[in-house]
């Protein structure tokens, strides 16, 4: 497990007080992180850059407290900058129209006055606000190439049957996803996060890896030696709450 920062850096177990309520901070980034989700897909960005825009969302708010800037400033200046980064490159305009139709249904794009400029200078200056708060590291390791090596190796370890008949790789892919409303992605290895939403989508579904029981050591640790049981069911812990976070939050 890798730390990401101070505090509750990362979201996890932390995210709840002791009579079991989310945390105001753990609402506020749910949220901020589903409007970099919706906005990303209608800007028509890749899974990777989606993901990208996340993560510095997030890692800028383990330097930082959540008070000190406005969320969505930063969440629109990380989907800048992570077009950028991976080379996927959006014009500030669209950033700007897509996130005040976002919270304007229905409205007309912006006209080219002063408002509009005033947002526009906000976002660029955010953006160097945010480069400089993570020391210009805003390249990740994501765990989505390790999750598309893993699913071709186990689809070739079940049967055909089992494969076709349960969407194992579908549900993993959409937990992955989904894995980024809360700080998993700077808590723990790509790896291990892409081990454990195959390990809980096997679980949804029931499906078993064929002669585990005779197997010298788990499926799950011939792709990644290092990964514990108490890794995976610390990740699975963290995405449970992450969807039990959607239902209590509107």
């Amino acid at each position: 497990m890798e730390a990401g920062g101070p505090g509750t850096c990362g979201g996890g177990a932390e995210t709840r007080g002791s009579e079991g309520r989310l945390a105001p901070e753990s609402r506020v980034h749910f949220r901020v992180t589903r409007f970099i989700m919706e906005a990303g897909v209608k800007l028509g960005m890749r899974s990777i850059p989606i993901a990208t825009a996340c993560t510095i969302y997030h890692k800028f708010f383990c330097e930082i407290n959540l008070d000190a800037y406005d969320p969505y400033l930063v969440a629109m200046s990380s989907l800048y900058l992570a077009g950028k980064v991976e080379e996927q490159h959006l014009r500030t305009r669209d950033i700007i129209n897509v996130s005040n139709r976002y919270f304007h249904p229905g409205s007309d794009p912006l006209e080219l006055d002063s408002r509009f400029w005033e947002i526009r200078d906000s976002i660029v200056q955010c953006e160097l606000l945010v480069l400089r708060v993570l020391r210009f590291q805003v390249s990740f390791q994501h765990p989505h190439k390790y999750l598309l090596h893993y699913l071709v190796s186990l689809k070739n370890w079940l049967n055909r049957y089992s494969w076709q008949r349960t969407p194992v790789s579908v549900t993993a892919w959409a937990l992955l996803q989904d894995s980024y409303h809360g700080g998993l992605c700077l808590r723990f290895r790509a790896q291990h996060i892409a081990v454990a939403v195959i390990h809980l989508a096997l679980q949804a579904y029931g499906v078993e890896v064929p002669a585990e029981a005779e197997a010298e050591k788990p499926w799950w640790q011939v792709f990644s030696e290092d990964l514990t049981k108490p890794t995976i069911d610390n990740i699975v812990s963290d995405l449970i709450q992450i969807y039990t976070m959607d239902t209590e939050i509107p």
